[in-house]
């Protein structure tokens, strides 16, 4: 059986009144959560001044992670799908407002309000199906644009992830790009299969300079150099999504099995319904049947 907690139940089952309590007491997971928050906050890159920002933090869970925001300093405001955890939140008397939602339904907060949003070990939920209703593209697609719009021009959010694959990563990647945002993916310690971190680093507004994706740690706590990292372990980046297109030659031969195949391939990358391939696939018709 699988011990990812996304595989096992939807949260705000798996993680009733024994298990939130579980979680919030275990001096390992208070530990990794502080270090996956401090990491995050780094990332956020925030103006060192000495002001409190109001920053958002999704599934925040019995607020260990809020903890780290307000020994920083700053305000903030937890959202999570749990009321067992929430309820933890509340007995532990965290300094954040507490608001019980799913994310995939969208946040109701007002426009350009928030400075700043982080994530551990949330977003790749809203990859699975926990109910029939449920469709993990546009579920993606109501968060991303809802954050989008309740993040301050040039904030930026950042959301630890354990994707189950490359494809949910992609999915990810993707309808944050559909979104407006910049940014891309942060790997800590690619190399260490314990220790590897990813984080999803994105920027609200269009790309510029000061957008740049930082670089993730490596094994002895500095940035990756660029020969560290093998092909699978890169930096994905989006931030050039709004670059100029090449313009496409014209083929006058027209167009033949291998485009159709190609065609098809980018539509089920997008979740769209193809049919499949047969032999007959891209032959050309007679003129008449």
């Amino acid at each position: 059986m699988s011990n990812r907690p996304e595989l096992l139940a939807p949260p705000e089952i798996f993680y009733d009144d024994s298990e939130a309590h579980k979680y919030t007491s275990s001096s390992r997971i208070i530990d990794i959560q502080a270090r996956l928050s401090e990491r995050a906050l780094e990332l956020l890159a925030l103006p060192v001044d000495g002001i409190p920002r109001l920053l958002l933090d999704i599934g925040c869970g019995s607020g260990l992670s809020g903890e780290t925001l307000t020994e920083n300093g700053h305000q903030w405001i937890g959202l999570d799908i749990s009321q067992s955890m929430l309820d933890i939140a509340l007995e532990r008397e965290v300094e954040g407002d507490l608001l019980l939602g799913d994310m995939g339904q969208g946040l109701a907060l007002r426009p350009g309000i928030i400075d700043g949003a982080i994530s551990i070990s949330a977003v790749q939920w809203l990859c699975n199906a926990d109910k029939s209703s449920h469709e993990p593209r546009l579920r993606l697609k109501a968060f991303f644009g809802s954050l989008y719009r309740c993040l301050a021009r040039g904030a930026r959010a950042v959301f630890q992830v354990y994707p189950e694959n490359i494809a949910q990563r992609e999915l990810i990647l993707r309808s944050a790009m559909h979104a407006g945002f910049a940014g891309g993916v942060v790997m800590d310690y690619p190399h260490s299969t314990k220790s590897r971190k990813e984080y999803l680093v994105l920027t609200c507004g269009p790309p510029t300079i000061s957008t740049a994706v930082p670089r993730g740690k490596g094994e002895d706590g500095e940035s990756c150099s660029e020969d560290e990292s093998s092909e699978e372990n890169q930096m994905v980046c989006i931030s050039d999504r709004n670059r100029p297109q090449k313009k496409q030659k014209i083929s006058r031969k027209g167009k033949g099995r291998d485009w159709i195949f190609k065609k098809k391939e980018q539509l089920r990358r997008k979740g769209n319904t193809v049919p499949p391939d047969t032999r007959y696939t891209g032959r050309k018709r007679k003129a008449r049947f």
